[in-house]
């Protein structure tokens, strides 16, 4: 037998025995609290804890499933409903509405029914890896002897199916222990996997609800972008009536008034020229700030990377950049994920206090996933809740299907990561830097 099937073998039963102290511990631990404050729901306390619980029953699940997707390349999909926008209210009202919306998804009384079957079956399964080592290990102890005083004080004793009452029975107990060595050796792996695909089959959402959340949430998403796209015309028509229009418009009378003194005073008209030309240069200046807005130039020539680049280094902290991007991206994507980075770093700076920051840009081609990472060390607390600049960051990647994830606990430090699922641009646009 090869040591990679050894240490496969051996590497299945440490995990078997953590994963049994988290099947018997806390998964039976959280089904009890579960249904205790169900119970409760009955007396009001109930709609302050179930919240909490379902919350923590939630991150047990999502860390069994990581669980698998790291150790086994199982991938169990989670496929719970969003909470609603007015979850966001604060007081009794939004409390009951959050309680209620949790008790409403299958998905929270999926997992509920996962606990208790993880608590027994979960369990029995997380054990044989590394029982059956135990017990081989057992098997070699005894035959050294020590089931001697064992029989001397109670009689004859079973190890597993060998009654030991002599030194035969010994030592067919220590081979009995070498043969479930030789079945873990062989099968501990392949153990768990079945132990995860129970998972899979207990918590994992279906292929057709996936595909439902999916398209509900593109819907939604649709709305938010043409809102979006309404909003920002808007803005641009605000923008060019009262800066660059207004500047074009006082130009023209200008000129005009200089056409009628170029004779009678020449000095006037120079002067008046002079202020036209002021004028017209402005003008250019708020049109260029304002394509900038749009879509800024170093982004449109150069890409992603220079682009965030450039807008570290216009921004009041200091921001250190990694990029590794491979190619070119859509304009779209490109132009999302660059002012999703700039509304990041600006509320680290102006509303974190942040000293430093640290964006990290990657292209992952096997996934065809744009994976965005912006870390500050400032006073953390973030809640997309909280603010409008958040939310509308995640309506705007939301129209590409995006994931917006935000870890800020009070104190700091924060961090920010985006993944935005697309494709490289056509052949010919090559990103200029790594």
């Amino acid at each position: 037998m090869n040591g990679h099937r050894v240490r496969g073998s051996l590497l299945a039963a440490a995990q078997g025995l953590l994963l049994s102290l988290l099947s018997l511990g806390v998964s039976l631990l959280l089904f009890i609290l579960f249904v205790v404050s169900l119970v409760f729901m009955l007396l009001g306390f109930g709609l302050f804890t179930t919240p909490v619980i379902v919350d923590t029953i939630r991150a047990h699940a999502n860390h069994r499933r990581a669980l698998a997707r790291s150790w086994y390349g199982i991938d169990i999909h989670a496929g719970y409903r969003p909470l609603p926008v007015g979850n966001a209210r604060r007081g009794l009202a939004g409390q009951v509405e959050r309680t209620v919306h949790m008790l409403k998804d299958p998905a929270t009384w999926r997992d509920a029914g996962w606990l208790f079957v993880d608590a027994l079956a979960g369990f029995f399964t997380a054990m044989l890896p590394w029982l059956m080592f135990g017990y081989t290990l057992y098997g070699l102890v005894l035959v050294c002897g020590v089931w001697m005083p064992i029989v001397d004080a109670g009689g004859t004793f079973w190890y597993l199916f060998v009654p030991i009452s002599s030194w035969p029975t010994a030592v067919l107990a220590a081979f009995t222990g070498l043969g479930l060595a030789a079945v873990a050796l062989r099968w501990n792996p392949l153990i768990l996997v079945g132990h995860f695909e129970m998972t899979r089959a207990l918590i994992g959402a279906s292929e057709k609800r996936m595909l439902a959340q999916r398209v509900a949430r593109l819907t939604e998403t649709r709305h938010d972008a043409l809102d979006n796209s309404a909003a920002e015309l808007r803005r641009i028509e605000r923008d060019l009536h009262d800066g660059a229009q207004a500047r074009l418009v006082a130009m023209g009378m200008s000129l005009g008034t200089v056409e009628a003194l170029i004779e009678k005073d020449p000095v006037q008209a120079k002067r008046l020229l002079a202020q036209a030309r002021e004028n017209s240069a402005e003008a250019l200046s708020e049109l260029r700030d304002l394509v900038r807005g749009i879509h800024p130039p170093v982004l449109a020539e150069r890409g992603l990377g220079d682009a965030a680049r450039a807008l570290a280094l216009r921004m009041q902290l200091p921001v250190e950049v990694d990029v590794d991007l491979s190619t070119r991206l859509e304009e779209p994507v490109e132009s999302a994920a660059y002012f999703a980075i700039s509304e990041v770093l600006t509320n680290a700076a102006k509303h974190a206090e942040a000293k430093q920051a640290w964006l990290d840009i990657y292209y992952d081609e096997r996934a065809g996933t744009l994976r965005i990472a912006i870390t500050d060390d400032g006073r953390g607390g973030a809640d997309p809740a909280g603010g409008s600049g958040l939310r509308g960051l995640e309506r705007r990647l939301g129209a590409f299907d995006g994931v917006l994830a935000i870890s800020s606990p009070v104190g700091g430090p924060t961090l920010v990561t985006i993944e935005i699922p697309c494709a490289p641009a056509e052949p010919g646009h090559r990103a200029t830097s790594r």
